[in-house]
């Protein structure tokens, strides 16, 4: 039942944001939108990193080992006190959907701005939270709800739910630990497989059954819940296009779902986060079956990647909103009764070769040309210049297109695609580019594992690119040269000392109270 406010809302006057790359970013500008002092950790591979150059406040956190860095909880949530910071934002990734992380926060007094850790706990393990979803009258795969003991037992439930099957990790997610099985003398050798990989990836080897739904769609709902009782969907993205169970491509609203699935979907996904006493931004993710019925994937209890599509046809701020919902204030009317405006479609953009098993191409952005014009959306991470460490995720940033259609948002996107340039590494946009021209894409017939199909079999091959389309290329690069050559030969007495200091390496810490 929703309560109405009794206490002032927190004060947030400063929030450590506990990310790199292109979320980074995106939480440091929505800080600034509020007018709240943003500042960040990076790690030595991230020095110059965007991030660091965009934030009020920067501080070092570590070599650049996640795990010696980023992941580094304790030390994190000391900084937080330190520096005076009121609340912690953690992104995406990392210590995202860490529970310790947020219990050590709650205990320092710095505000987590996310879910409690019992409602992260609880949707954490996808055993524990089949449980829950079942008991919230939310719709589950046919499968198992405890972890499997051997091969044998995996066979005998297998057989009893009928193949094809998918064993899957109770712990983490991003694929690992997958593995789908078609026929029975396969099991065992993908539940070795499947335990070993689990146990490499999350440190817990739990496995159990799912009945395999052939040829789904991912639909997932974004939903968004206050301390006073409110939750609220805010409806739905396709994420059905996914390279071995990644996302690539998302769009905002589905080209499948109607305003009587959208409405059902939401209902179940509020009961989802009502059972767990779920706050903040988090999103209920579902298999949606050719048939039309849908049944509860898991529920990632952060802020999503692809939050960019919900924001573009809402019109909504999700990182304002998790602000204000951090600080205690109830959702406002602009959050009840949402329906989407127009469409949206993001490409996440890895620096990575789709022709080579998305191969990750680490190294220095000679070149960036950001796409521009109306309804075209930049979240990046990067500039012309930065290095693209080996450490970490490849994701640049994202390309974000809104069109008062999905025809129009298509073809919006073709232009986008076509005015993007990354040179120095490979990335996905000769890919998109073949995509952008797909029958099928074009026409929403969608399911997860399309992409990976027509990879396969050569449907997605890049385009023959003639001299002509280098040439607007080669001239910006013998531009950008000839620049640079001006620009060194100018007297040093005429450049400013900012540019000395830079060039000499000796810009940090100037005028950055933060740095260290």
């Amino acid at each position: 039942m929703t309560q109405e406010p009794t206490t002032p809302p927190r004060e947030i006057r400063k929030v450590l944001v506990a990310n790199r790359g292109e979320i980074a970013v995106r939480v440091l500008r929505g800080l600034a939108d509020l007018g709240i002092r943003g500042a960040v950790v990076y790690s030595d591979a991230d020095r110059r990193a965007l991030p660091v150059l965009l934030a009020d406040e920067a501080y070092r956190i570590g070599p650049a080992a996640s795990n010696e860095s980023y992941l580094r909880g304790d030390a994190i949530v000391e900084l937080a006190l330190e520096i005076g910071a009121d609340a912690i934002h953690p992104g995406y990734g990392f210590l995202s959907e860490n529970a310790g992380f947020v219990r050590r926060c709650d205990e320092a007094g710095v505000k987590f701005i996310g879910p409690g850790p019992e409602a992260m706990a609880a949707m954490g393990s996808k055993i524990e939270s089949r449980r829950l979803m079942r008991a919230a009258g939310v719709p589950v795969v046919p499968g198992g709800e405890d972890p499997l003991a051997d091969a044998e037992e995996a066979a005998a439930f297998a057989d009893s739910v009928g193949y094809p099957v998918m064993i899957k990790a109770s712990a983490g997610g991003g694929g690992k630990g997958m593995r789908l099985v078609r026929e029975p003398e396969k099991l065992a050798s993908a539940f070795r497989a499947a335990t070993s990989e689990a146990t490499s990836s999350f440190g817990d080897g739990s496995v159990y059954i799912e009945k395999y739904i052939e040829q789904p769609r991912h639909v997932e709902i974004q939903v968004l819940a206050d301390e006073h009782g409110t939750v609220v969907s805010l409806g739905e993205r396709e994420c059905s296009l996914q390279r071995r169970h990644q996302k690539v491509v998302e769009e905002a609203p589905s080209p499948v779902v109607d305003s009587d699935l959208r409405r059902r979907m939401g209902e179940a996904a509020v009961r989802a986060a009502a059972a767990v006493g779920y706050t903040n931004a988090g999103t209920v993710e579902f298999l949606l079956a050719a048939d039309g019925s849908f049944y509860f994937l898991e529920m990632n209890t952060r802020l999503q990647v692809e939050h960019p599509v919900t924001e573009m046809v809402t019109g909504l701020d999700l990182v304002a909103a998790q602000i204000a919902i951090a600080r205690g204030e109830a959702l406002g009317p602009e959050f009840h009764g949402v329906e989407p405006r127009g469409h949206a479609i993001e490409l996440r953009l890895y620096a990575e070769d789709p022709y080579r098993g998305f191969v990750p191409s680490p190294g220095t952005i000679r070149l960036l040309r950001w796409p521009e014009g109306p309804g075209v959306r930049n979240d990046c991470g990067v500039y012309e210049g930065a290095e693209v460490p080996i450490h970490y995720d490849p994701m640049l940033g994202k390309l974000i297109v809104w069109g008062a259609d999905r025809d129009q948002a298509i073809r919006r996107l073709r232009r986008a695609v076509g005015e993007l340039r990354i040179e120095g590494i490979e990335t996905a946009v000769p890919l998109y580019a073949a995509l952008l021209a797909d029958p099928d894409f074009l026409a929403g017939r969608l399911d997860i594992g399309m992409l990976d199909r027509k990879m396969e079999a050569g449907e997605l091959a890049p385009a023959e690119v003639s001299e002509l389309d280098d040439l607007p290329v080669i001239a910006a690069a013998l531009e950008h040269v000839e620049a640079q050559a001006r620009r060194s030969a100018e007297p040093v007495a005429r450049r400013g000392a900012r540019a000395r200091w830079r060039e000499a390496g000796l810009l940090e810490g100037v005028g950055r109270p933060g740095w260290r």
